[in-house]
């Protein structure tokens, strides 16, 4: 793992790319930096992200180091970023263009103020849920993989379901679009739930067959995704 004086300037450099690159998926199809939906998506993304970033690099820098990687090396994994790639990127330009098209508006219903402060709630609320994750499991990583000295974790939302990254991701992920005001990419984003749905199934058995004691923490925590449903 990379010393905490090497990996602050990997976070800075990562942090502000992807700040950057919501920035322009939002604002440059919108044609108008008046999108308030826009700023207000960022700031209830990137501020608490900031927050997590600094406590984790105080308290748990292995764990940031972790989340830094992102190669793949199950098949399965590589088809679930190339089909979330492709789903995930038009979808924020979609709801950049309903903005200054006003598409949503036009030929379905606008998103009323109210839902979207309520998804702007969860979206916060989900960052919260992810930090606990990590909290709990230091071995979060962004990755498929079993590691030397990793064990199963039961505790924390890990009692409640056995995948409540996912679960927070689901959250923020459909909350999005109408945090954005736009009705109309609500479907392109809800894609992303069944392209997470695929990833777990595989995560699963990968588990199931190199970490000791998944199975039998399967059997005592029956939901993966949402309690009590799935």
């Amino acid at each position: 793992m990379a010393q905490p004086e090497a990996l602050k300037p990997r976070l800075v450099l990562r942090f502000s790319v992807v700040l950057i690159l919501f920035a322009a998926l939002l604002f440059v199809p919108a044609g108008t930096l008046r999108f308030w939906q826009g700023w207000a998506w960022l700031a209830a993304m990137f501020l608490p992200t900031s927050f997590f970033f600094r406590y984790l690099y105080k308290h748990d820098p292995q764990l940031l180091e972790r989340r830094l990687k992102t190669k793949e090396k199950v098949v399965e994994q590589k088809i679930f970023r190339i089909a979330a790639g492709l789903i995930f990127f038009p979808s924020f330009l979609l709801a950049g263009f309903d903005y200054r098209f006003g598409w949503s508006r036009a030929y379905l219903r606008p998103v009323p103020l109210w839902l979207t402060l309520l998804a702007l709630v969860l979206i916060i609320g989900s960052f919260f849920l992810i930090f606990w994750v990590m909290r709990v499991n230091s071995f979060a990583s962004r990755t498929i993989q079993v590691e030397t000295g990793q064990t199963v974790v039961s505790t924390g939302p890990y009692r409640i379901v056995r995948h409540p990254m996912y679960t927070a991701l689901c959250i923020f992920f459909v909350s999005t679009p109408l945090a954005l005001g736009s009705s109309i990419a609500l479907p392109c984003f809800a894609l992303l739930v069944p392209a997470f749905v695929y990833r777990l199934l595989n995560e699963e058995k990968i588990l199931r067959q190199e970490l000791p004691g998944y199975s039998e923490y399967c059997f005592r925590t029956r939901f993966r995704l949402v309690p009590f449903v799935w």
